[in-house]
């Protein structure tokens, strides 16, 4: 059974910094991209930066880079996502995807976690 667990999500101050991971199982690891989304309320998903563990290849969205670093850990199955400067806008559930290979759309990506919620207070 294909599995993605995300934790790490909380309750942060603006500045401050989480990291979260998704943890997978059920499928063979290095050959998918993994990517964090978040949905914010009332918002569609927005792609937050991808992985291709096997070769280390990383992407971000604008809004995160220079403070999001993704990373992953292929001897764990699990990839993380280390948050810097949180902002309020940062706010949302985020989720991991296992997909074929990275995009900032939701459509390629296969398999999903159940999400984690990220608040950032002001």
């Amino acid at each position: 059974e294909v599995q993605l667990v995300e934790s790490g999500g909380g309750l942060v101050q603006a500045g401050g910094s989480l990291r979260l991971s998704c943890a997978a199982s059920g499928f063979t690891f290095d050959d998918f991209a993994i990517g964090w989304f978040r949905q914010a309320p009332g918002k569609g998903y927005e792609g937050v930066s991808c992985i291709i563990s096997h070769h280390g290849s990383t992407i971000y969205a604008d809004s995160v880079k220079g403070r999001f670093t993704i990373s992953s850990d292929n001897a764990k199955n699990t990839v993380y996502l280390l948050m810097n400067s949180l902002k309020p806008e940062d706010t949302a559930v985020y989720y991991c995807a296992a997909g074929r290979f990275c995009a900032a759309e939701v459509g390629p990506y296969d398999y999903w976690g159940q999400g984690t919620q990220v608040t950032v207070s002001s």
